[in-house]
């Protein structure tokens, strides 16, 4: 209580927005708490609820008050009553300011500021009587000379007093809907125009106020301009002066203004405007031609322009008229001007009548489709001809057919230019008649118009192409875009399964796009049996062809080499009558040895690596159709497996792929230069157009445009599609936190700290490649130390699993579903990693644990395979326990076995990992499916995982995340993802 009666001196600051803050000190200099402060100055101030509602201010043990809470509290402070304060000197001079202000507002002292709208704001000026002139002169002089602009205080104290006061604010906005000249200034400064702003208030400020609505404007009308579109003898338009009656908007009275500055009516004025009118039109008249000048008669004389030519008048409906309304005059344009701005000239491609009829492939580099040009405008269509002859009058206006239209030089050039380009060529391609088809209406960059829109400069109008299809190419493009409406054709005879309805579609699907030669891309989900619509497309179209009386040229499906041996066996299950012969192994023929040999057959089986090494002799062979299984394999477009797999011809092809996008969407492109070389343009033109654009801003206007360019050719079913009706089970994901041991994060700080103390000496590739070396090591790390330190065969295992909480956990996880008789699937990407886990869990376990990885050789694989999904067969390799290296065992496997499936380490990629998850979720799984993400706890394992769940988007949106975007990052953003929480060590 002591403290409490101490003398205290306020003192306060005003902010440049209007508002304050104010804080104490006490005689000896101690500054008073925040508390200690409310309770001295607002102990009787009801508005603040005794100080309660106030926020702190920047500065230690202050408050903050608006501009207006402030001006209300110094005018009258409700300070304690009994607690001693004085004011400093800076405060008391706000007071007696405050004091004058709130009267001021009491009093309705004040108006708008025109020099505050000019600069874009609402603003207030003090006005006070002139009875109280000098004393609020004083006043603010006394405020200045502390540092207070007490005006500026004032107008935003008002300004946040009308935005509070509901009833206040409400009568503003209908003064500003009322008032044009408002409307105007605020218009102004939104098209950003500071001249054409200034010269809309260039009136005395007693002339804008009386605008605003703030003083009676007596003026009984308002000048208006009015154009007049030429008779069809006339040449010239017509420019009208009027006045417009406020009160009865239909009476218009047409004036001019000659020379001498005196006032033509040839009708006659009202008396009662007479007086007006020939003060207020000369004034309105300057102000027009300050806010359009190119409307001032070219004698100078500082009237108004009351002919106007073409290029003149078009001027005037898109500028002069505009800069008109923005200076406050109503315009009265011809009726049809509204409706005209929105017809933009479309260019139509009308294709002949045989256009697409044919059979064979019409995506082929070479492949052209006829037709002829039409422009259309509005409803109206020009032939070439008709649109070339008014090309040459040279007017943006044009009456044709009784009706108004305009042509924009730009836009005409861009026609010419299309117009041009294709008959160089003879023809469309089908992939420009695709592009431009289903991407009709849009006029964004990157349509099929680039090539007639190129030199243009950056306000060139967007040239509109469109294609007007015949039946024939209508039908085919229908069927393309509703796959739906495609015929069903029925499961060949030949074929030794039941085929589901959407498995009939699919083979289908794929039959159709045959007969135009038309690459296909089959992305269904994984398990839903791409492998079953493949195999029943190849036997539906041999059976035809045979029953034609035709024999067809050997298909070859190139495909991982783990999943060689599955293809076989399935072909031999499903297809026993088709001739497969594998292209595999060191006695595999070459050049024309195997020609012959493959044309007594329908099927070749080879692998990837194979495809590139022995290219020359696959390209020999004249191939009915190519598919690639696991298209995913030619990601990337710079490798030489990639470019020799593209570079293979065939009649039709194919690609299988569960993840037609992994990481990026150059892996799409990739995939589509291989089924419709060049209907995707150019890498480096994808690249420009989408690929930049979408992965860097997720820009969903082009990732729309590229879904539609892919939905023709990609056919895509997921598990959960109600329309599937598997009934499969459900699958139910879990995260597997664990912390490591000490020995681990030892390591693993060491490692980061090498990585720190050398990134800042390494450039380029010697940076990346740092960086990269260093994951593989933490990633290491987290899975096992003897992993990193190299030394897996040494210690017994129990030791081991003291070593990692990791392997210790699986390893309680496994004996739990091993006792409920169950079976699961464990994938790593390190193959010591897998050794150290058979050897483990097979000592821990007492059974048998399969590893597959890619050094097992394929006859083994499949004992392996088969004795996992049948643990009852004599030749298997019994167990319920099967560990895969991820790149080996995470595509092309059938392990529906298995109902648990372990991500011991993460790959990174969602897409690799749901993958490797549906080797046991697919088609005959009975059983849910439990999938486990190990995470090791404060490492970058648990920050990259929730990158990866931000990350999900783009992968699923189109039909990612992988590692290199990680040397992109600077050493502090490094260090965060790298840096190791301490609290999550194991003890």
């Amino acid at each position: 209580m002591t403290l409490l009666k101490t003398l205290a001196e306020v003192h306060g600051a005003c902010e440049a927005d209007g508002s304050w803050e104010l804080w104490a000190v006490s005689e000896r200099g101690q500054a008073f708490s925040a508390a200690e402060l409310r309770l001295r100055l607002f102990a009787w101030h009801g508005r603040s609820l005794y100080g309660a509602l106030l926020e702190p201010g920047s500065q230690p043990d202050s408050v903050r008050l608006s501009a207006y809470a402030a001006l209300e509290y110094l005018a009258a402070p409700g300070t304690a009553m009994h607690l001693p304060l004085r004011w400093s000197a800076q405060l008391e001079a706000a007071r007696q300011l405050a004091a004058l202000g709130m009267e001021a507002l009491r009093s309705g002292w004040y108006r708008p500021d025109a020099e505050a709208w000019q600069a874009g704001r609402l603003g207030w000026q003090l006005v006070v009587p002139e009875a109280r002139a000098a004393e609020a002169a004083a006043l603010l002089v006394a405020a200045a000379g502390h540092g207070i602009d007490g005006r500026a205080w004032f107008s935003r104290a008002l300004g946040e007093l009308l935005q509070s006061d509901p009833a206040v604010q409400a009568a503003w906005d209908e003064l500003q809907r009322e008032q044009p000249l408002l409307q105007a200034a605020a218009l102004d400064l939104a098209v950003g125009d500071e001249a054409l702003a200034e010269a809309s208030l260039r009136l005395d400020e007693e002339a804008w106020l009386a605008a605003a609505g703030w003083r009676p404007d007596e003026v009984p009308f308002r000048t208006c301009f009015q154009l007049i579109e030429p008779e069809d003898d006339e040449e010239e338009w017509t420019l009208r002066l009027l006045l417009q009656d406020k009160d009865d908007p239909a009476r218009l009275v047409e004036i001019s203004l000659a020379a001498d500055g005196l006032l033509l009516a040839p009708d006659g004025l009202p008396d009662a405007w007479a007086e007006h009118a020939a003060r207020r039109v000369p004034q309105d008249v300057e102000r027009s031609l300050r806010a359009a000048p190119e409307l001032e008669r070219a004698d100078g004389s500082g009237l108004v322009r009351s002919r106007l030519g073409e290029a003149a008048a078009w001027l005037f409906l898109h500028e002069g008229s505009l800069k008109l309304l923005q200076a406050g005059y109503s315009v009265f344009l011809p009726a049809w001007w509204e409706e005209l701005q929105r017809l933009t000239p479309r260019l139509k491609a009308k294709l002949k009548s045989s256009a697409g009829s044919g059979g064979g492939s019409l995506l082929g580099r070479d492949q052209l489709i006829q037709f002829d040009w039409k422009v259309a405008i509005g409803d109206m269509d020009f032939s070439e001809e008709e649109f070339a002859r008014m090309a040459a009058e040279k007017k943006r206006l044009l009456k044709v057919r009784g009706r108004w239209i305009q042509l924009d030089p730009a836009m005409l050039r861009q026609m010419q230019e299309a117009m041009r380009g294709p008959e160089r060529r003879g023809g469309l391609s089908l992939r420009e008649v695709l592009e431009l088809h289903l991407l009709a209406g849009e006029q964004a960059e990157g349509n099929a118009s680039e090539e007639g829109a190129a030199g243009e400069g950056a306000d060139a109008p967007a040239l509109q192409m469109e294609v007007e299809l015949n039946a024939h190419m209508a039908q085919l493009l229908q069927h393309l875009q509703h796959t739906k409406q495609i015929p069903i054709v029925e499961p060949p005879a030949g074929l030794r399964a039941e085929m589901r309805s959407y498995q009939k579609e699919g083979m289908s699907w794929l039959l159709f796009m045959r007969r135009f030669g038309l690459g296909s891309c089959l992305a269904d989900d994984m398990g839903l049996g791409k492998t079953l619509q493949f195999i029943a497309y190849l036997l539906a179209s041999r059976e035809q062809a045979a029953g034609e009386g035709r024999r067809l040229a050997p298909a070859m499906l190139i495909c991982p080499t783990s999943v060689l041996g599955n293809w076989q066996k399935e072909l031999e299950r499903f297809a026993p009558s088709l001739k497969v012969r594998l292209h595999y192994g060191p006695q595999r023929l070459q050049g024309e040895a195997f020609a012959e040999a493959v044309g007594r057959v329908d099927l070749v089986l080879t692998s990837y690596t194979l495809a590139q090494m022995d290219e020359e002799t696959l390209s020999g062979v004249h191939w009915d159709v190519i598919g690639l299984d696991e298209a995913q394999n030619i990601k990337n477009a710079y490798t030489k497996q990639s470019t020799a797999v593209r570079r293979l011809e065939a009649g039709h092809k194919i690609a299988l792929t569960g993840t037609p996008v992994e990481n990026r969407l150059t892996e799409l492109w990739t995939i589509f230069d291989f089924i419709n070389p060049g209907y995707l343009g150019s890498l480096t033109e994808f690249n420009h157009k989408y690929v930049g654009p979408i992965e860097k801003t997720r820009d969903e206007v082009l990732l729309g445009r590229v879904q539609k360019l892919i939905r023709p050719f990609l056919l895509r079913r997921v598990k959960k599609d109600p329309a599937i009706q598997l009934d499969l089970p459900e699958k139910y994901e879990t995260k597997a936190y664990v912390s490591l041991t000490v020995e681990q994060a030892t390591l693993y700080e060491n490692v980061v700290q090498d990585l720190m103390n050398r990134i800042d000496t390494l450039s380029g590739m010697e940076k990346k490649g740092l960086i990269l070396a260093t994951l593989t090591k933490l990633k290491q790390i987290c899975d096992h130390p003897a992993l990193f330190l190299k030394d897996t065969g040494g210690a017994a295992m129990e030791s081991e699993l003291e070593r990692s909480s990791k392997l210790s956990r699986l390893l309680e996880l496994v004996q739990e579903l091993r006792a409920e008789g169950e079976s699961c699937l464990i994938f790593t990407q390190f193959v010591d990693m897998g050794n150290l886990l058979q050897n483990t869990l097979e000592e821990q376990l007492g059974e048998r644990v399969l590893f597959l990885h890619g050094g097992v050789p394929k006859a083994q694989r499949d004992t392996m395979i088969e004795g996992f999904q049948r643990p009852d067969s004599a030749d298997g390799e019994r167990s319920s326990v099967f560990i895969l290296s991820l790149k080996a065992g995470g595509t092309g496997l059938n392990l529906t076995a298995a109902n648990h499936v372990f991500h011991f380490d993460r790959w990174w990629n969602p897409a690799v990992e749901n993958q490797a998850t549906d080797r046991a979720f697919r088609i005959g799984q009975t059983r849910n499916v439990q999938v486990h993400k190990f995470i090791a706890l404060g490492t970058l394992e648990e920050r990259i995982d929730e990158m990866i769940e931000r990350k999900l988007g783009l992968s699923q949106q189109i039909v990612g995340t992988g590692e290199n975007w990680v040397t992109e990052m600077s050493t502090h953003e490094l260090r965060e993802l790298f840096a190791l929480r301490r609290e999550w060590v194991g003890k």
